[in-house]
């Protein structure tokens, strides 16, 4: 009987190569994708192409920093239809080929598939996107989707891995905690404090203490983690939204909170008719602020109760505004609202 693999599928540079589809001309230069395209104004990298990537410049950079490491790159705006218009094909083509898709956002799925030799399915779950779209993309084989996602990485760009419980430390052992899908920078610091350097050392901590530490369900996951440990899962459901949100970035930070009080309302108003367009009540509401000249804070509070009443949902998030340092000067605000789960 053939063996269950997850593959994890990941697109290349998908934004960026999608540029390039639209304007070949654009092909070998540096291309950054973000905001209005403009890096003169406030906004943040969405993608680079490999070419940017090499002067430092990724997702979640200002423009304006990364115009000082390329000052001659081509920068270019959100193009969010044409990116959805591109995924699509993509998912498409994934599923003709006739296994369970996961999709787990515009450029990336999840394949579950049973077969004795995953390299030539990856080998053909890569021509087929190619020939469908024109993108490269590149291919994580493992035991479960945890294995899998991190494998894609080592595979990366147009290339395979295969990463599973026989090579899990020869590959990841000696490798940080933030290495593994699921750890960020600040859960590896406070790791790091417990004396957990790396993943081998995550792999043999005790889940008592770290439950102690991190709370009872997070401190035995991480662990978990550290084993490689996940499901081998894969669900063909739709994604579904759990939040609406909206946000946006002043040009000018705003010194007057009662001129951020104004813009938190137009955004809770915002965010409150995508949830009434679902018609999938709020459940919780959170408040962005990201002060000048790049740190963020969030907070959040649950509703009394599901509602789909704009004047709730935009009174408790002006509310949340009392938790920040008014003294401070805003350059972005953002409204998320949690809403419930959609009906069966």
């Amino acid at each position: 009987m053939a063996a269950w693999w997850v593959l994890h599928v990941d697109l290349d540079q998908f934004i960026a190569a999608v540029e390039v589809l639209r304007n070949p001309e654009l092909a070998g230069k540096p291309v950054v994708v973000g905001g209005k395209g403009d890096p003169t104004e406030r906004g943040v990298v969405s993608t680079a192409s490999y070419e940017a990537r090499r002067f430092g410049v990724g997702s979640g950079m200002p423009l304006r920093v990364a115009v000082r490491k390329i000052p001659d790159a081509v920068f270019l705006p959100v193009d969010a239809d044409a990116y959805n218009e591109v995924s699509q094909v993509v998912m498409e083509t994934l599923r003709g080929l006739g296994h369970v898709v996961e999709v787990i956002g515009w450029d990336e799925a999840f394949l579950g598939v049973e077969s004795d030799d995953p390299e030539t399915f990856a080998r053909t779950v890569q021509e087929s996107v190619l020939g469908a779209t024109g993108l490269h993309c590149s291919v994580g084989i493992g035991d479960n989707i945890l294995r899998a996602k991190i494998a894609t990485g080592f595979g990366k760009p147009r290339g395979m891995f295969r990463l599973t419980r026989d090579n899990w430390f020869a590959v990841m052992g000696d490798r940080p905690p933030d290495a593994l899908w699921g750890i960020g920078s600040r859960t590896a610091k406070k790791l790091e404090a417990a004396g957990i350097r790396t993943v081998r050392e995550l792999a043999a901590a005790s889940e008592e203490e770290l439950a102690a530490r991190f709370g009872p369900k997070t401190g035995p996951w991480l662990v978990g983690l550290g084993r490689g440990a996940a499901t081998n899962a894969v669900t063909g459901e739709p994604w579904v939204a759990r939040s609406r949100s909206r946000e946006t970035t002043f040009q000018n930070n705003l010194t007057d909170w009662t001129e951020v009080a104004d813009h938190v309302r137009t955004l809770a108003a915002r965010a409150t008719e995508d949830i009434r367009a679902e018609r999938r009540p709020g459940v919780r509401v959170e408040l962005k602020i990201r002060y000048a000249p790049f740190i963020t804070h969030t907070t959040s509070r649950a509703l009394s109760e599901p509602t789909l009443d704009p004047a709730v949902v935009t009174d408790a998030a002006v509310a949340l505004l009392d938790r920040f340092d008014h003294a401070r000067q805003v350059r972005l605000v953002g409204v998320r609202v949690e809403m419930t789960a959609p009906a069966p």
